[in-house]
């Protein structure tokens, strides 16, 4: 069986979450005997191709990003190219020039979509955008939601329910390295342990500017793990409150990674907007068996995230109800640590990359058998 995944960007031009759910499903599906090609646009000046574990990674060059939506013309033609190679085409959502982009170019292939989140920010683009997006998404063969309480919560997946089903992302552990002594003893040095940690890139709807101030009002150690769009607005915040018990590490690497998630006390989650569906670092958080701190804000970050059990909720926006989490971990290190083995149980229950290479593989084999 052959499927040809398809979005905006994919590692190693950048490295976010759909970027490693994307990677995730191409690594479990693998075991289950699924060849995977992977269509994305990147800074490169000629389409070109890259062989990764996961899947062969075909790059095309990234033109235009008007409202964040890369767009290259020469998609058309590698899209068709990769179509006739591929039994079925799985898309990921949002990207408003995929939906273009493939009723533009003819192909009579099965769609499996992911959707991962609503359009949030642009709201006037996304009014014109919805009648191209209601096309597109009524020739898709299947959405599938990453958690139920997004499809339950989302307007765009209500339109479409007969059609929808919910596959959480997931993480194979074995697809995570562990850190080399000499990593984690500098990362021990640098960080120090037992801080609060934040990974992933810095956006709008992160909540990092709540982060900083509940750092102020507890005092307690951070680490802000990452780069992106917002990083020196954040920066400029933290100078003006003078935040010495703050360190922004920047991009890291895996090895880094990993020794940063085994020497924190709990993972920091602040996302205030829908825009953030479920949250990678959640999973990752749960496979090193650390205690999580997230906020409600009606998506799949409160179904990976358990109150209570896994970690805790906070309302979004809220430094004060932040900071009191925080110090509820700090003061209670016995039910941080049992939280964590509780997240890791879950990720094993829920969230495993075998779990979600079985689900994908299943609907993949559906959607062909019915157009067969």
């Amino acid at each position: 069986m052959k499927v040809l995944q398809f979005f905006r960007t994919y590692m190693p031009s950048t490295c976010g979450g759909i970027e490693e759910a994307i990677r995730q499903i191409c690594l479990a599906t693998g075991r289950h005997g699924v060849e995977q090609r992977l269509l994305t646009l990147a800074p490169v000046e000629r389409v070109q191709t890259l062989e990764r574990p996961e899947a062969r990674v075909i790059q095309v060059p990234l033109q235009w990003e008007p409202a964040s939506c890369s767009m290259g013309l020469g998609t058309f033609a590698a899209y068709r190219e990769q179509a006739r190679w591929a039994d079925l085409i799985h898309i990921h959502h949002p990207w408003p020039f995929a939906d273009m982009v493939h009723l533009l170019s003819g192909v009579r292939k099965p769609v499996l979509l992911t959707y991962h989140s609503d359009i949030i920010r642009q709201r006037r683009l996304e009014r014109l955008y919805a009648p191209l997006r209601h096309a597109f998404l009524s020739r898709v063969d299947r959405l599938i939601a990453t958690s139920p309480d997004y499809l339950h919560s989302s307007p765009v997946l209500a339109r479409y329910a007969d059609k929808c089903q919910v596959i959480p992302l997931g993480l194979e552990p074995d697809s995570y390295q562990q850190p080399a002594a000499a990593v984690q003893a500098a990362v021990r040095q640098r960080y120090g342990e037992q801080f609060f940690l934040f990974v992933g890139v810095l956006r709008y709807y992160k909540g990092l500017h709540v982060l900083l101030e509940a750092a102020r009002l507890t005092g307690l150690p951070v680490v802000i793990a990452g780069a992106g769009p917002e990083e020196q607005r954040l920066k400029q915040q933290a100078l003006r409150l003078g935040l010495t018990n703050l360190v922004f590490a920047g991009w890291v690497s895996d090895e880094e990674k990993a020794a940063l998630f085994s020497l924190c006390r709990a993972v920091v989650f602040p996302s205030c907007l829908r825009s953030e569906a479920f949250g990678v670092t959640l999973l990752e958080g749960q496979l090193y068996s650390r205690a999580l701190i997230s906020c409600d804000i009606g998506t799949g970050t409160s179904f990976v995230n358990r109150h209570g059990e896994t970690g805790l909720v906070v309302p979004p926006n809220d430094a004060q109800a932040l900071a009191a989490a925080m110090r509820q971990l700090q003061a209670e290190p016995q039910r941080a640590q049992a939280m964590g083995r509780a997240g890791r149980q879950r990720l094993a229950e829920l969230f495993s990359g075998e779990q979600v290479g079985r689900a994908y593989t299943q609907v993949y084999t559906e959607l062909l058998c019915a157009g067969g």
